[in-house]
């Protein structure tokens, strides 16, 4: 799985889901934020979401534990 835009993002949801309701209950409840990187609008899985994937989904939790841990160092050294 790799790093999506915002725009890419609720393209993929518009899709399958209706869109603002998913949309607004995963970041009301703080499991996704978006983030300026590189002048682009990302959407970021944030700890919270790790949580729930890991219990709910483990097969997801695991590819993007990875990801997500990668990205919050590369963050980090970049600020």
């Amino acid at each position: 799985r790799k790093e999506r835009t915002y725009h890419e993002t609720i393209d993929a949801w518009r899709t399958s889901c209706p869109r603002l309701p998913v949309w607004e209950d995963a970041t009301d409840r703080g499991l996704v934020k978006t983030v300026s990187a590189n002048g682009r609008s990302l959407v970021r899985v944030t700890a919270a979401g790790l949580a729930l994937l890991r219990e709910k989904r483990p097969d997801c939790y695991e590819q993007l534990q990875a990801q997500y841990l990668e990205i919050h160092q590369t963050t980090e050294r970049a600020t």
